[in-house]
């Protein structure tokens, strides 16, 4: 039996980690929730690694949030803190990469496959994906205030409460016309779209992104606005001096 999330090391410097559970609709238990944090540290750890790819196997689905079988155990409110803490702390991690990250969608992004999703800076998807967290219609459970202000730095209250409220999806349309997705296209050209990304994103400078994806998250999650610690690090960077004398020497194009 083949595990249930795999990475791979690409020589374009792009790492994907596929969530390799189809038959669940790549629901997510506890146990592959600490894979992919594991996978995500040996990512951060390998300096050829410059962009993370995410990715659910299977064509219907990117993350159908955690397995409902879960659940059943649950017998106080407490047991809900303790799990959302817990999931609070996988997003935590995708949101603090220093590197740029992609959603690539292909289908259903439900529950914390959506919360998964949003963490990472940019999503593709493909032109039959949905999007929604109908625990209204199904657990009668709730997000996290951190998740809702991702969520609703996103797409904005109204489009937060239809998803929520109402128990509905979103189609791969509204979420390109409001900017949550980055391009749609067909299944067949996903792939070398993300890829075509992540090139994009790797040519660019990783100080500056480093720096603005932790300001960003300040902002909304934390709704922070020091920003010291970030500044001295870009000034104060390699990168920095090289790319102004460049500039300077006018050998910067």
């Amino acid at each position: 039996m083949s595990e249930p999330i795999t990475l791979t090391l690409h020589a374009s410097s792009a790492a994907e980690i596929v969530i390799d559970r189809p038959e669940r609709h790549n629901a997510m238990t506890l146990a592959m929730y600490e894979s992919l944090l594991a996978l995500i540290a040996q990512c951060e750890r390998n300096a050829d690694v410059r962009c993370i790819l995410f990715r659910g196997a299977g064509g219907k689905s990117f993350i159908a949030g955690t397995d409902i079988a879960y659940f059943k155990d649950f017998r106080a409110g407490s047991d809900g803190v303790a799990y959302e803490a817990f999931v609070e702390r996988v997003i935590d991690t995708v949101e603090r990469i220093a590197l740029p990250t992609v959603a690539v969608i292909d289908g259903w992004a439900v529950g914390g496959g959506l919360a998964l999703a949003t963490a990472c800076d940019f999503r593709l998807c493909s032109d039959a994906s949905r999007f929604g967290a109908p625990i209204a219609k199904t657990l009668s459970n709730t997000l996290s205030s951190r998740n809702l202000a991702r969520l609703h730095a996103a797409l904005g209250v109204p489009r937060v409460k239809k998803m929520l409220l109402l128990a509905e999806y979103l189609s791969a349309a509204e979420m390109l016309e409001c900017g949550y997705v980055h391009h749609v296209c067909s299944p067949d050209a996903l792939q070398d779209a993300a890829h075509a990304l992540a090139q994009r994103l790797i040519a660019l400078s990783p100080v500056t992104q480093k720096a603005v994806k932790e300001s960003l998250r300040r902002i909304v999650v934390e709704q922070r606005l020091d920003d010291d610690d970030l500044i001295e690090e870009v000034y104060g960077s390699p990168r920095f001096r090289d790319a102004v004398l460049a500039f300077t020497s006018g050998s910067s194009k």
